[in-house]
């Protein structure tokens, strides 16, 4: 039996479509998942106590009564670290180095694209290239997340700039305005339209998280590039809206029993032709400042920013509200955020970071037990358990407090070893599918060619080649071959 040309013509694009599916399927890995559902939220777990009794079984309380979240679009970490912070920022330049404050270098993954960056600040997990697509189309977002916890916590959230966040998060804001980033061309009114809230917002005390998202900085790179000089005006435009919170900030603080953290960041840097999606140093690496009065620091204490991910900031900021930790969160908590509360506090912290990221790592990888991480988590666990029985014999000896120092180092490197087993795991590609796909796409393409009766060649050779074009047979048996090659190496 011969095929006709017709239904051989479509049997090829049927193969060439499940090559593209395959090739695809290598090239959007399975993205690191939790199977617990959002709402309903696990007890979280207990203090280790190694034999001993101890009451502490719920989430510790919040560190901070109010958060603001100060998003610039497309702010690259020399903008505020280098010379055009100093010359354009000089109230930041001054909370970076001499004020009450930590800084860092938080490295976006690519994509480098808005919508996955914000879902990575809330969430804590690694938004994948799939999320380019939905960028242009942003979804409710499902996943569990810092913002959602708010909300169910009875937290109330006031939201102002990109209206992607209006998208993500629908009915979670009890006042917001939207700001389009469709018209490039405007930087001064998409700006404009966040900042005219401020003032009436900052005056008013109903409310716990303030979120504003400024687009003014990314539409000019995208004009004009960063080496603009319509940089250096946005930059101190953003450099007065931060004071103005912070001193509205510092001034409730004097009658308020928590402090208040300010936070400055951005969803992704900016390239050197302005533009963003790849990953290239300039895009990936973005400035993270954490502000508060509760961050005292030392006379002479300069300290240079670290390097983080961005991904942790999920993490401290659901320990900063007394929220849970995000499920699919790969990122760890801010030490330097805690430091100064007592080690007891700062090891409940860690535990609960660790617990949360050992959790994810049973249920992504099937041989848990073996990994590194795996293994420190048990061993601080344990180190842990033995410094909370000296603890509550109280024993305030030199031995307690390096052992809390020995067990605080343990719990770090953990959450190092697992957030990183974690990244490789979201981020690892289907090598083998994705070259199967290609080599069934090809296949199918070369032999569609082939057979074409609509060859290149005389009419001759077509014919002949037409005459000796595959069976259904012989082409289900290369099918067979394909499949037993894929599933079968």
């Amino acid at each position: 039996m011969r095929l006709g040309s017709g239904t051989f013509a479509a049997c090829c694009i049927v193969i060439e479509v499940l090559g593209v599916a395959l090739f695809l399927r290598g090239f959007f890995p399975t993205p690191v998942r939790s199977s617990s559902r959002t709402e309903h939220q696990a007890e979280p777990p207990a203090e280790p106590s190694a034999g001993a009794s101890s009451n502490w079984t719920k989430l510790p309380p919040p560190l901070f009564r109010k958060v603001v979240i100060m998003l610039i679009d497309a702010l690259r970490d020399d903008f505020v670290f280098g010379s055009k912070g100093v010359k354009f920022m000089p109230y930041t330049t001054y909370l970076v180095e001499k004020g009450s404050s930590h800084s860092f270098v938080a490295e976006a993954k690519p994509p480098t694209v808005t919508m996955p960056r914000i879902k990575a600040l809330v969430t804590g997990s690694l938004p994948g290239f799939i999320d380019v697509i939905r960028n242009l189309n942003s979804p409710a977002l499902l996943e569990d997340n810092v913002v959602t916890q708010a909300k169910a916590s009875g937290k109330r959230i006031i939201f102002y700039g990109d209206e992607t966040w209006i998208k993500l998060f629908p009915n979670h804001f009890v006042e917001y305005d939207g700001t389009t980033s469709f018209f490039v061309s405007d930087y001064t009114e998409v700006d404009d339209n966040v900042t005219r809230h401020l003032d009436k917002v900052l005056r008013r005390g109903d409310w716990e998280v303030l979120v504003l998202h400024y687009l003014g900085l990314d539409h000019i790179g995208h004009i004009s590039g960063p080496s603009s000089p319509l940089i250096g005006r946005k930059l101190s435009e953003m450099d007065s809206v931060l004071r103005k919170i912070h001193t509205s900030l510092l001034s409730e603080e004097r009658e308020a029993l928590l402090p208040s953290l300010l936070v400055l960041c951005s969803d992704h840097g900016m390239s050197e032709t302005g533009s963003h999606g790849a990953s290239s140093m300039e895009e990936v690496n973005t400035p993270l400042i954490l502000i508060s009065s509760a961050f005292e620091r030392k006379p002479g204490d300069t300290r240079r920013p670290q390097r983080v991910q961005q991904t942790d900031l999920a993490a401290t900021l659901a320990i900063g509200l007394g929220l849970p930790i995000p499920k699919t969160s790969v990122g760890s908590l801010l030490l330097p955020v805690v430091e100064r509360k007592p080690m007891r506090e700062q090891l409940r912290f860690l535990h609960l970071n660790t617990v949360q990221l050992s959790k994810l790592l049973k249920e992504n990888v099937p041989s848990y037990q073996k990994e590194p991480g795996f293994q420190q988590f048990k061993m601080s666990e344990k180190l842990h358990g033995n410094w909370i029985r000296l603890y509550l014999e109280e024993n305030n000896s030199e031995v307690l407090s390096n052992l809390g120092i020995k067990v605080r180092r343990q719990y770090l490197d953990a959450l190092r070893t697992l957030g990183l087993s974690l990244s490789r795991q979201a981020a690892q590609y289907d090598i083998y599918s994705m070259v199967v796909g290609a080599v069934v796409v090809l296949e199918a393409m070369g032999t569609s060619v082939r057979c074409s009766r609509f060859s290149p060649y005389s009419c001759s050779v077509s014919r002949r080649r037409w005459a000796t074009r595959p069976s259904w047979k012989s082409l289900c048996r290369r099918l067979c071959s394909l499949c037993s090659f894929i599933w079968c190496p």
